[in-house]
């Protein structure tokens, strides 16, 4: 059983990307950086276990919250499921493929066979849309090549892997409800709501101040590391490449502003926008600071990237503070 009634989505990033195809069955076509911004989804985290080989950079607001912010702000109805029988987890969503729906999937995409370098990350998203005897038909991002397909058996231990992120076999739908959206609104909304939860971290690694806290630890991170050149190559890659959108998803969140200003025409929006032209090359910035420190292990290009996430501290906050004000 195949869907083709439904138009994949293009996409960077794993959950934006499978959540717009279930959007698109739906007839709502928006942009991955206008999903990305109704779904809230700007943060930081800086992330330290002693069960961790390196500490863990991130960017985005936790897994599946990014979901519920889209079909909240669009006033969808989100369906989510989990169970821990593999079996179970199967046939409910064979069910829903057999009734012409599109689901979503969160899964660890260690298992998936078309990914070109295998890694544990049970955050990974995709959409799927058909099976036959022995084969899943997924959408997934566009470096990972759109529609792609992987073995029942490889999926089942996708969904059930367990570890950071893991759900259990969770997948979820979407659907309209009696109530239609007005963009506009749902935008100023996702806008002041992502704002206010950025300025107010619930702890000191989240956030702007997650970001000055980063800034010191980079260099206790640098003296203490037993391998420095992979684990400041790997964060630069997860920083630009790994479905961020580039510049740890502050590139997303530029177009969303400048997207969004388009149809406001608000000085707030632009100014906001401007702001975070500069704050994504500065991003990037670092992520090549972590290249040359991977290179050289020279502990110079470690203190250039600490003043440069101080720096981010300090506009990212202002930018968030100028969007709170805004308005419809």
């Amino acid at each position: 059983m195949i869907i083709d009634n439904f138009k994949p989505f293009e996409g960077q990033h794993c959950e934006t990307t499978a959540t717009g195809t279930l959007l698109h069955q739906l007839g709502i076509e928006l942009t991955e950086p206008m999903l990305f911004g109704l779904g809230e989804g700007l943060g930081f985290i800086f992330w330290n276990m002693k069960t961790m080989s390196f500490p863990f950079i991130g960017g985005r607001i936790k897994p599946d919250v990014l979901t519920e912010n889209i079909a909240r702000n669009l006033n969808l109805r989100l369906t989510v499921n989990e169970t821990s029988s593999q079996q179970k987890a199967w046939n409910n969503v064979k069910t829903l493929i057999d009734q012409g729906q599109v689901v979503g999937l969160k899964l660890d995409c260690y298992h998936l066979e078309y990914f070109s370098r295998h890694f544990h990350f049970a955050g990974h998203y995709v959409a799927l849309y058909g099976y036959d005897h022995d084969t899943a038909f997924l959408v997934d991002t566009k470096q990972q090549g759109g529609k792609v397909k992987t073995s029942l058996k490889n999926l089942a231990l996708a969904r059930a892997e367990k570890g950071p992120m893991a759900s259990k076999n969770l997948y979820y739908t979407l659907h309209k409800s009696d109530k239609d959206f007005d963009l506009k609104q749902a935008i100023v909304t996702a806008i002041k709501n992502n704002a206010n939860d950025y300025l107010h971290p619930p702890i000191a690694n989240i956030g702007y101040k997650g970001i000055m806290k980063a800034s010191s630890e980079i260099i206790t991170w640098f003296r203490q590391s037993n391998d420095i050149e992979n684990d400041f190559k790997t964060t630069a890659s997860l920083m630009e490449k790994a479905g961020t959108g580039g510049a740890l998803f502050r590139n997303l969140y530029r177009d969303f502003l400048l997207e969004s200003h388009e149809l406001f025409k608000s000085d707030i929006l632009k100014s906001a926008c401007i702001e975070f032209v500069d704050i994504a090359n500065l991003w990037t910035s670092v992520s090549d600071l972590f290249v040359k420190v991977s290179q050289t292990k020279d502990f110079i290009y470690i203190q250039e990237a600490s003043d440069i996430l101080k720096e981010i501290a300090s506009k990212e906050k202002r930018a968030m503070e100028k969007l709170l004000t805004i308005t419809v």
